[in-house]
């Protein structure tokens, strides 16, 4: 299968300026592509996860990624649909644009990758400079067409977010005279800003064979992206989102989504997907292509130890038992089950209550007397009884259990 082929397979292709011109250049023994990501927090999220996936899968056909981290950019703010973004400040956005390269650093072969940051050359523009050799390319009408323009006419934009795509044409042109930069791609959301470089490129250099290419947005299954300013964001940190977290969203997958996710966020053969696309046609009960994709973005952003330490903590909660676990997965644990921190001496029966294992006094006594509560896997019997710190689990963790599917989470001050 062709690299264009390929990414047509794996639905990475939306929008293209010049099919043929992408096809040659994508055929071709090496080409220099960009993506660029602003550094509008301090982690990327699965939604920035597709482009992540193309940029390897182009890497491994012998094509060099030139990775943009929006040093610059991420001080204008791309227009959101619904309102203007908050302003960075300088600190913070290249604060950001530090992290955001090491985190991109990892799914990369980083002695072919090059990095760089647009605030290097934004910084030195000049207003003059800026409205005469950049902005008299942009007619007014041709930026108020623009998708990301339109969708905000109605709420307002301000001149700072309008400007943003010319900014970004900016970039486009400068990685092209400067790094040989051909190509440009994003989410289907950033193909006006594409376009508008490609544009600005034409003007300023004539006949030229710069490309530009998007793919469809990443999408939840209520319709909202994955993005950093949508509620419950999946994380590329597993300080905000745990590997756990990770492989469960993706184990839960709906039938209806599981294909989507095979090919855009995994690099799994083809014939691998085909074959898992048909087992969760036939028998969608066993839920085999869940678990695969699951395990595959996992191991993908986290590695293979995270992802055998996610598989261990399904495992704990499933099977009831705990013992296995090392202390890192008690910190996932922290964030999975319902936690409290305690004193010492604190009561077992409002404990239980605090941890939602029983909703009075009277149901905390029988399940204590009934030996329906336990505290590391030990039954406890005594209605009376004191939390310790007798066999206290990496020195401060107790699970208490009703039953084996019942599960809260004490950290013992």
């Amino acid at each position: 299968m062709k690299l264009y082929d390929e990414l047509i397979f794996r639905d990475l292709i939306k929008d293209v300026s010049d099919v043929e011109k992408v096809k040659e250049l994508l055929n071709e023994n090496s080409i220099r592509f960009y993506c660029g990501f602003d550094p509008t927090g301090k982690s990327l999220t699965v939604g920035h996860l597709v482009q992540i996936v193309r940029m390897k899968l182009l890497q491994n056909y012998g094509h060099t990624p030139v990775v943009l981290i929006g040093g610059g950019t991420g001080l204008i703010g791309d227009p959101r649909q619904t309102s203007e973004r908050q302003l960075l400040k300088l600190e913070e956005s290249l604060e950001n644009a530090n992290l955001i390269k090491k985190q991109i650093s990892r799914f990369l072969d980083e002695s072919k990758t090059l990095y760089v940051n647009n605030y290097d050359w934004i910084k030195d523009i000049n207003m003059i400079t800026f409205l005469r050799d950049y902005g008299k390319n942009f007619n007014i009408n041709y930026m108020l067409s623009k998708e990301n323009v339109q969708s905000r006419l109605e709420t307002g934009i301000s001149y700072t977010e309008f400007s943003y795509m010319i900014i970004q044409a900016l970039d486009f042109l400068h990685l092209y005279q400067t790094m040989d930069v051909k190509m440009q791609f994003g989410g289907s959301d950033q193909w006006g800003n594409i376009t508008s470089g490609l544009e600005l490129i034409r003007k300023t250099l004539g006949e030229n064979d710069a490309v530009g290419l998007t793919s469809p947005l990443l999408l939840k299954s209520d319709g909202q992206k994955f993005g950093k300013s949508e509620s419950g964001a999946i994380w590329l940190d597993e300080e905000l989102t745990s590997p756990y977290e990770v492989y469960q969203y993706f184990f839960n997958t709906s039938d209806s989504d599981i294909s989507k996710y095979l090919r855009t966020l995994t690099l799994l053969d083809s014939n691998e997907i085909l074959s898992l696309e048909e087992q969760a046609k036939l028998e969608p009960e066993k839920r085999v292509a869940q678990r695969r994709l699951a395990e595959e973005v996992t191991k993908f952003i986290h590695g293979e130890a995270a992802l055998k330490e996610a598989l261990l903590v399904t495992e704990s909660l499933f099977t009831g038992d705990f013992q296995n676990l090392n202390q890192k997965a008690f910190k996932t644990l922290e964030k999975v089950l319902e936690t409290r921190e305690v004193e010492l001496d604190s009561s077992l029966i409002s404990v239980i209550q605090e941890l939602k294992l029983a909703s009075s006094n009277r149901e905390a006594r029988e399940f204590i007397s009934n030996g329906a509560i336990l505290l590391n896997s030990e039954k406890v019997y005594d209605v009376n009884y004191k939390i310790n710190n007798t066999n206290l689990l990496f020195d401060k963790y107790i699970i208490v259990q009703r039953g084996k599917r019942r599960t809260g989470l004490l950290i013992v001050k």
